[in-house]
């Protein structure tokens, strides 16, 4: 059966995360959640927050800050997709996310992001901002996006 787009609750995308993601825990907050379902059955899911880094404009640039597929075919890029249709019918300027530089982006690519950059990892759990968690992965980063036509003009 045919893949379908379908919105989900921050609750259903946190226990598919839980559930398939490799290096990251399950999202704190959203803007928006995406899933996508085949025969009635969840198959993957976005999570759509704020930009995680702090001088990044919170109010005008969205973030897939997870994204989850139980390896259906295609699941990837039809949600970075739908992230980006949404995100830009709701109004914002563009929409970004980032991967490890180890993986290749081929679903992005397919819905249409563009690579922009890279950052090199490093840990969070800097003297200055003590305290945060340090299981994340924390290798080189690869930023990508989509920069919708109004914020092109």
């Amino acid at each position: 059966m045919k893949l379908r787009v379908v919105p989900i609750t921050l609750k259903e995308a946190n226990a598919l995360v839980a559930k398939l993601h490799r290096h990251h825990k399950p999202a704190v907050g959203l803007r928006f959640a995406i899933g996508a379902e085949r025969d009635g059955r969840l198959v993957g899911a976005a999570i759509v927050g704020r930009p995680v880094a702090r001088k990044t404009p919170q109010y005008r640039i969205a973030e897939v800050t997870r994204l989850v597929s139980d390896g259906t075919k295609n699941v990837c890029s039809l949600l970075y997709a739908a992230c980006a249709r949404a995100a830009e019918a709701i109004g914002y300027d563009l929409i970004q996310t980032f991967t490890l530089a180890t993986e290749p982006g081929t679903s992005l690519v397919a819905a249409g992001w563009v690579r922009v950059g890279t950052s090199p990892g490093r840990d969070w759990n800097v003297p200055s901002r003590g305290g945060r968690r340090t299981d994340q992965a924390m290798g080189a980063r690869v930023r990508w996006e989509r920069r919708f036509a109004k914020a092109k003009a």
